[in-house]
C-alpha cells in the first residue's frame, strides 16, 4: 500500500472554448445553497422574501471585494502598491478570507440600516448559519487548485500536490511536492462541523433567541479551527517565515485572532442575557401595498 496520496486533479472542470474551475463551481454552489437556507431561516420568521434577494447580493459583493483586497493588503501589498491595476484581476488568484469576512461586516452594517431596519446581529446570526458550508466549499476549490497545502506529513493521507500546476495545465510534467497534510481538507471538515453545529443550534435549539449567540459560535468555530491548523500548513508569503520565527504565528493566525475574541464575547454576552421568545409564522411577510 502506498502511505500517501498523489493529487493530480484539474483546476478546470470544463476547458473548452468556455472554462470552467472547480474553485469557481465551489464557490457558486455554496453561494446557492446558502441563499436556499436564508430563504427558509427567513420565512421560518416571517421576514419578506424580499430580504433573501437583497441580502445575496450584499454578500456575494462584500465577500468578493473584501477577500480580494484582503489578500493585496494583508499578504502582498508590497507587490500590489506597485502595481495597482493587477488589483482587479481576481481570475489570477488570490483572496483571503479574513477579507471576506470584513467585508461582509461591513456590508451588513449597509444592509441593515437600509434593508431590515434591524440591528446587525440579528443578520450575523441568521446569516453564519450557511456560511460555515460555504467555507467549506471554498476550501474543497482549494485542494482542486493544488494550494493552501501544509508541510511534509508521514501520515497515510498525505498528499502529493502538483508545484507546477500552471505549467502543468499547459501540457508540462508535473513536479511533486513531498507527502504534505491537507489542510484544506482540515479546514473544510472543520467548517462543516460549524455549519452543522449553526444549523443544530438554529432549528432544534432555538439559539437565535439568545441575541449574538450564533455568531459567536461560528467565530469561534470558524477561526479558532483556522488559527489551529495554521500550525501545519505552509506560509501563503516567503516574509510570514520571519514573523513565524519571531512570534511564533503567522499572518492568518495574527488576523484570526481578533474574531476569536469577538466570538468568545459574543458567547459570554449572549449567555448572560435573558432568551427573548420569538414568533414563528413559517411563511414570508406580506408585502406591504404602496
Amino acid at each position: 500500500m502506498l502511505n500517501f496520496i498523489t493529487w493530480t486533479a484539474n483546476p478546470n472542470l470544463i476547458d473548452s472554448f468556455v472554462t470552467v474551475r472547480w474553485y469557481g463551481l465551489m464557490f457558486a454552489i455554496g453561494f446557492l445553497v446558502g441563499y436556499e437556507i436564508m430563504s427558509r431561516i427567513f420565512k421560518h420568521e416571517g421576514a419578506p422574501e424580499k430580504w433573501v434577494g437583497s441580502i445575496f447580493i450584499y454578500v456575494v459583493i462584500a465577500t468578493i471585494v473584501g477577500a480580494r483586497l484582503g489578500h493585496v493588503l494583508f499578504y502582498d501589498w508590497a507587490y500590489y502598491s506597485q502595481h495597482l491595476g493587477e488589483i482587479i484581476k481576481i481570475w489570477q488568484g488570490g483572496l483571503a478570507s479574513h477579507g471576506g469576512t470584513l467585508g461582509i461586516m461591513i456590508a451588513i452594517f449597509f444592509y441593515s440600516r437600509f434593508v431590515t431596519k434591524k440591528s446587525m446581529l440579528w443578520t450575523f446570526d441568521r446569516l453564519c448559519v450557511p456560511v460555515g458550508l460555504v467555507a467549506a466549499l471554498i476550501r474543497f476549490g482549494n485542494l482542486f487548485n493544488h494550494e493552501i497545502y501544509g508541510g511534509e506529513t508521514s501520515m497515510p493521507w498525505g498528499f502529493r500536490f502538483i508545484e507546477n500546476i500552471g505549467a502543468y495545465m499547459h501540457g508540462a510534467e508535473p513536479i511533486f511536492t513531498a507527502p504534505c497534510h491537507p489542510t484544506q481538507l482540515y479546514e473544510a471538515a472543520c467548517y462543516l462541523i460549524t455549519f452543522g453545529l449553526c444549523m443544530w443550534l438554529y432549528w432544534r435549539r432555538n439559539a437565535q433567541e439568545r441575541e449574538g449567540l450564533l455568531f459567536g459560535v461560528f467565530m469561534i468555530g470558524i477561526f479558532g479551527s483556522r488559527f489551529f491548523i495554521e500550525y501545519i500548513k505552509n506560509v501563503q508569503e516567503a516574509w510570514e517565515i520571519q514573523m513565524r520565527a519571531t512570534w511564533g504565528i503567522d499572518q492568518g493566525q495574527l488576523l484570526s485572532i481578533p474574531f476569536i475574541a469577538l466570538g468568545v464575547w459574543m458567547v459570554a454576552r449572549a449567555m448572560r442575557r435573558p432568551r427573548v421568545a420569538l414568533k414563528y409564522p413559517n411563511k414570508f411577510a406580506d408585502e406591504k401595498k404602496k
